[in-house]
């Protein structure tokens, strides 16, 4: 069993920056992929950004790659999102998913769920 935890929403400017964090909870999370993904009202959640648990293999949405950076410290339980010259079109609420012994780009495939954190980029 796995909970998760994120933090480092916010209201930000375009242009700028923030770090998402998703807190773990349980002694086996480096045995977890984590993905991050978003949704906004009235559409179905997206894939952001996943890092794999082996060889910490990072995977981005073309919307996302080049300004967001995911990584890990499994010493902390920890996966962050940094998110670099965020624009209107980020804001979403963003959500952390732990997937055991992989990692993927859709939703079905993973186990646990954060409760999520709302990014909001004004114009």
């Amino acid at each position: 069993q796995v909970q998760l935890v994120e933090s480092g929403g916010g209201l930000v400017q375009a242009g700028g920056s923030l770090r998402l964090s998703c807190a773990a909870s349980g002694r086996t999370f480096s045995t977890y992929g984590v993905g991050w993904f978003r949704q906004v009202p009235g559409k179905e959640r997206e894939f952001v950004a996943a890092i794999n648990w082996r060889h910490y293999t990072t995977y981005y949405a073309d919307s996302v790659k080049g300004r967001f950076t995911i990584s890990r410290d499994n010493a902390k339980n920890t996966v962050y999102l940094q998110m670099n010259s965020l624009k209107p079109e980020d804001t979403a609420v963003y959500y952390c998913a732990a997937q055991r012994l992989g990692v993927s780009t859709t939703v079905v495939q993973y186990d646990y769920w954060g409760q999520g954190t709302q990014v909001t980029v004004s114009s």
